[in-house]
């Protein structure tokens, strides 16, 4: 190939970058290779061939997809191949990049970008890309077991965002939550009826939790299922009462299927993304240390773990709770379905009779069921 061919088709690319504006931002560099298909030729030569028109656009768009205000309406095979583009120069992976250039195509092509979403025992991942993460709006599926997570995490804000509409499984095992984790995670929604509102599965085992901590899920219309597993409750008539008078879950005999952890997986365009993060000198013992650091300054590291502890013990019991209407009719009899009904009839005319004839008694009767600590957590949002 002429080389002065060569040269003038790297001139037409600057050219054109310059009249997009120079250089604005942080730009990835794009090596000569990436225009041309490099062969050998019989002696032993390098042979370039041009590459088609709609490969080097791709390219040169995927460079410059910072710049990009909208990508709706393009075809899905398209934004298919504008984003695999896109992650071989590792836009993904420039962090001033990465969380625009993800929630562009999000909003174009919703879960075919991530669909599910596997972080188990990757604290380090979810510490270095929260940015990234939150950028993923359209997840059935997100397993956050083992991240460290505590009581206080940031992640919790954005579970609860009415973005995160289509939310259905939620995977919350081992992060070291305590009944006071679980009611700032669902203030948005027990008070401001804000978020959560598709999940039907959540998984909150190896935390301290207590049956109290259960009175916080109520407020989550949906569930069908919930691991309670090697937390600080055991196994007992009480345990399935309180479960079902207010979740309305009974226990299963057997372990459900849909809490085996073989099942994590990310799934999606943005898969070998995050696979990508995960191998970018980040560690797997790099641990979020300001937070262990913020607990131990305050003296919650000790007694934190001491639950913790405690809470394994139970690991072999599966504490596993599901709504299965046959199951239901079986093991309850009709006077207690009745008198379930009859309670959910009477809340709901109160309800209505507050909305229809007094305004302010309503708002009075939603105050006097929030605790001091839901004001405050109110006040927090």
């Amino acid at each position: 190939m002429d080389s002065s061919l060569f040269y003038g088709g790297q001139q037409a690319h600057h050219l054109v970058s310059d009249l997009l504006g120079g250089n604005r931002g942080p730009e990835p560099v794009i090596l000569r290779e990436n225009l041309f298909i490099v062969s050998s030729n019989e002696d032993g030569s390098r042979r370039y061939t041009t590459k088609s028109l709609f490969d080097i656009t791709l390219l040169f768009v995927a460079e410059h997809i910072h710049r990009v205000d909208s990508l709706v309406d393009f075809p899905d095979p398209i934004g298919a191949k504008l984003f695999s583009v896109a992650h071989k120069i590792n836009i993904f992976s420039i962090r001033d990049l990465a969380p625009k250039g993800l929630q562009l195509f999000v909003d174009a092509y919703g879960e075919m970008v991530l669909k599910s979403l596997c972080l188990r025992n990757r604290a380090h991942l979810l510490v270095e890309r929260t940015a990234e993460v939150k950028s993923f709006l359209s997840l059935t599926s997100l397993d956050l077991y083992g991240c460290q997570l505590g009581d206080e995490h940031e992640i919790f804000q954005h579970l609860t965002s009415p973005l995160l509409a289509s939310l259905a499984q939620l995977f919350m095992g081992n992060n070291d939550i305590s009944d006071a984790g679980l009611q700032r995670l669902t203030a948005p929604v027990r008070i401001m009826h804000r978020g959560l509102a598709s999940l039907q599965l959540l998984d909150i085992s190896g935390n301290p939790i207590s049956r109290k901590g259960l009175r916080y899920l109520t407020c989550l219309p949906k569930l069908v299922t919930l691991d309670v597993s090697g937390t600080n409750m055991k196994l007992s008539t009480g345990l399935k009462t309180t479960v079902w008078e207010l979740l309305g879950l009974i226990y299963s005999e057997k372990p459900l299927d849909v809490f085996d952890h073989s099942r994590c997986k990310t799934d999606g365009w943005a898969e070998p993304v995050v696979h990508q993060w995960g191998s970018l000198n980040m560690p797997e013992q790099k641990e979020n240390k300001a937070r262990f650091t913020a607990l131990r300054n305050f003296g919650r590291l000790q007694s934190r773990e001491t639950e913790s502890s405690a809470a394994r013990t139970h690991e072999e019991v599966k504490l596993h709770f599901h709504k299965t209407s046959h199951q239901l009719k079986d093991r309850f009899s009709s006077q207690t379905l009745q008198k379930k009904n009859s309670f959910d009839k009477k809340r709901k005319r109160e309800t209505e009779y507050c909305d229809h004839s007094h305004p302010r008694a309503q708002t009075s009767a939603v105050c006097s069921a929030l605790t001091i600590e839901d004001m405050d957590l109110l006040s927090s949002y």
